[in-house]
């Protein structure tokens, strides 16, 4: 039986390419999805279920990734990138304040994700959580 979630978006959240600080594409101003240089190059994804939007962008591009690794943490992500493993596309959200030593780029296109607040019953909801979406939503213009 299917569970039907509600769904409110909050905002849109730009993608990023993760490099490291030594790749040849760290030194342009943005990465284009259709260089052959990242079409190429180990490309290390966030494990998200059924839908990637890097996934996406790449199929809508008409570029077959080389995927090498398939990863449930951000951090770890970073860690590997940083190591020279291979790239990424992470959430600018997740890259803001990081301690590694990599670089980030923005996509052209750009790649962007919905960010949403998701539940079944508002009603079921612990009191503390309902009151996080009142305010959330309230205040999601000034969310950066």
């Amino acid at each position: 039986m299917a569970t039907k979630f509600k769904t409110i978006p909050i905002k849109q959240g730009e993608m990023l390419a993760v490099l490291p600080k030594n790749h040849l594409l760290a030194r342009k101003p943005e990465v284009p999805l259709k260089l052959e240089e990242l079409k190429n190059d180990p490309l290390i994804l966030l494990e998200e279920g059924n839908y990637s939007e890097p996934l996406n962008a790449f199929s809508t591009a008409g570029v077959k990734p080389n995927i090498k690794y398939r990863i449930h943490d951000d951090y770890a992500i970073m860690t590997m990138v940083e190591a020279g493993l291979g790239v990424s596309i992470l959430a600018k959200l997740v890259l803001q304040r990081m301690p590694f030593n990599i670089v980030t780029r923005p996509l052209v296109p750009a790649i962007q994700r919905e960010i949403a607040v998701a539940y079944q019953d508002k009603q079921r909801l612990p009191i503390a959580s309902q009151y996080f979406i009142q305010e959330l939503l309230k205040n999601k213009g000034q969310l950066r």
